[in-house]
């Protein structure tokens, strides 16, 4: 995936909207754009500023029983 060149802040920016905005159906989208985000960070200082974002999305994911292999339970 592509991400338009953006500055570290507008990259923060994003993976904290992708964080208020998850839902239960969009939470795995959600990591894995948060996730492409995190990637193309320049810096580890620049990563740090993003982990709570980030533990938070993990934590949903977990809470609404989502996986990055999740399949259907019977």
């Amino acid at each position: 995936m592509k991400l338009p060149m953006l500055t570290a802040d507008e990259k923060l920016a994003e993976i904290r909207r992708l964080y208020f905005s998850a839902t239960r159906q969009t939470i795995q989208r959600d990591i894995e754009k948060a996730l492409d985000i995190l990637k193309s960070m320049a810096s580890e200082e620049e990563r740090e500023r993003a982990t709570v974002y980030m533990q938070g999305l993990a934590e949903m994911r977990k809470d609404w029983g989502g996986s990055k292999n999740s399949k259907v339970k019977r």
